[in-house]
């Protein structure tokens, strides 16, 4: 279950100073977003791994300097003024923003420039819309939300329509990754 505190508008440095209490907690435009933490499932497991290696994958064909995959919820601050600090499932940085996220934080300072969120059973519809809302409004190119019961991949890109892959389809991120593709069944399975 999600609640959410609005009471006030929160910044990163509050909800980072929150006691740690088995709770997983985000911000999206200053409010304080809060679940139980995610009891992973092997399907969500799995599918992290997947969409983390084809990723890899890629990032390790592409010239110097090479941006980053992350996965396993990545701390993220991608909006200040109202806050915004999400933790992604797996997510591309360039090289860019790696470079200015170093030092003693363990959050990424900027947006990705792809951002995985993989469905788990105690996700809701309303986390879900804001989090891909709040995506879409600070500028990330690609969101992906993946459903491994289903096996399939809805890609939102700002301004563009919606679009859902299965099977063979191929799911691809061009301009922003170029030469990245794979087939969505490739997400849930080696083939």
């Amino acid at each position: 279950m999600t609640t959410l505190a609005r009471e006030k508008i929160w910044t990163t440095k509050e909800m980072l100073d929150l006691p740690d209490d088995g709770k997983d907690r985000w911000l999206i435009r200053g409010q304080l977003w809060e679940t139980e933490m995610t009891k992973r499932n092997r399907f969500h497991s799995r599918t992290m791994v997947r969409v983390a290696y084809l990723l890899e994958r890629w990032a390790e064909s592409q010239p110097v300097p090479r941006g980053e995959v992350t996965c396993g919820e990545a701390g993220f601050i991608i909006r200040k003024n109202p806050d915004s600090t999400v933790g992604i499932d797996v997510a591309y940085v360039s090289p860019e923003v790696a470079s200015t996220s170093l030092g003693s934080t363990t959050l990424y300072d900027g947006i990705p420039t792809i951002a995985v969120e993989i469905l788990s059973p105690n996700n809701t519809d309303e986390e879900m819309v804001e989090k891909v809302r709040d995506y879409l409004d600070v500028g990330i190119p690609h969101v992906w939300v993946v459903q491994p019961i289903l096996k399939t991949i809805t890609v939102y890109r700002p301004g563009m329509p919606v679009s859902i892959y299965s099977g063979d389809q191929i799911v691809t991120a061009e301009p922003h990754l170029p030469g990245f593709s794979a087939p969505a069944k490739t997400f849930f399975t080696i083939v």
